[in-house]
């Protein structure tokens, strides 16, 4: 039998990118043998976002593997990639950013380590000794997310090195129940799905992987880097009043 993989891939306003991307996934999974399904999450673009991904699929005749999820307003990174992965019907899901900043082989690197360990997310670093920077961010970008990942080991206890990498590979088992009790809706959500997985027992690891800056990057510092730094207190907020509390039917 062969693996097979539920690829989410959140989307607001990428109708530049988005078709080139789904190119790209599609021939890496055929290529390799990989069964596959596509879900694109749309976060209310004002843009033809949703007519690309509905115009590949028929190109493509893909079917029943693709699915297109349109939120009916601009809710979120963290809302939309719960939503696609809740929606998931394959044992392996891969968050992906819609612009491949991380380009899709590096998933080899990360579904090595669910399959052939004890391991429940797999996640790209872009700090650890091994990660390829292509093209960096701007200085000051890339010392605030720095200063950013201080941020969150203090006030979270996690031990990572970059957490807001968008290059995840989950197994669903283990991590459908993390994302149904997850809360942040925005930028947070990677730091707030660690967290909970972490203190769920759950296994991690951060693995070194390539990456690219691209323009048109939809963080907003004057907006959204204040609201990511309250958000690190409403996860230990959260924490502390049973939120995120697993359930007893949950069995992993």
């Amino acid at each position: 039998m062969r693996d097979s993989v539920s690829v989410v891939i959140p989307a607001f306003n990428e109708e530049h990118r988005l078709g080139a991307s789904l190119g790209r996934i599609r021939q890496y999974f055929e290529g390799h043998d990989l069964d596959y399904e596509l879900i694109v999450v749309d976060d209310g673009s004002s843009d033809a976002t949703l007519r690309v991904a509905y115009d590949f699929s028929r190109e493509h005749s893909l079917g029943d593997r693709f699915a297109l999820l349109a939120n009916s307003s601009n809710r979120g990174k963290g809302f939309s990639v719960r939503r696609g992965m809740l929606a998931c019907h394959c044992p392996v899901a891969l968050m992906t950013d819609a612009d491949l900043s991380t380009p899709v082989d590096e998933f080899e690197k990360l579904h090595r380590d669910l399959v052939g360990g004890p391991c429940d997310v797999a996640f790209g670093s872009r700090d650890l000794p091994g990660s390829v920077i292509d093209l960096h961010q701007s200085w000051f970008r890339e010392h605030a997310g720095k200063a950013y990942n201080r941020l969150v080991r203090i006030l979270t206890g996690l031990p990572f090195k970059d957490t807001q990498c968008g290059f995840k590979l989950f197994r669903m088992a283990a991590c459908r129940p993390v994302f149904e009790v997850q809360k942040m809706e925005n930028f947070a959500f990677d730091v707030e799905i660690l967290f909970i997985a972490e203190r769920w027992g759950l296994a991690l690891k951060e693995i070194p992987v390539r990456w690219h800056h691209s323009p048109g990057t939809k963080v907003r510092f004057s907006s959204d880097a204040p609201r990511m730094f309250l958000d690190l207190f409403r996860i230990r907020r959260n924490y502390a009043l049973g939120l995120y509390a697993r359930r007893e039917t949950d069995s992993f």
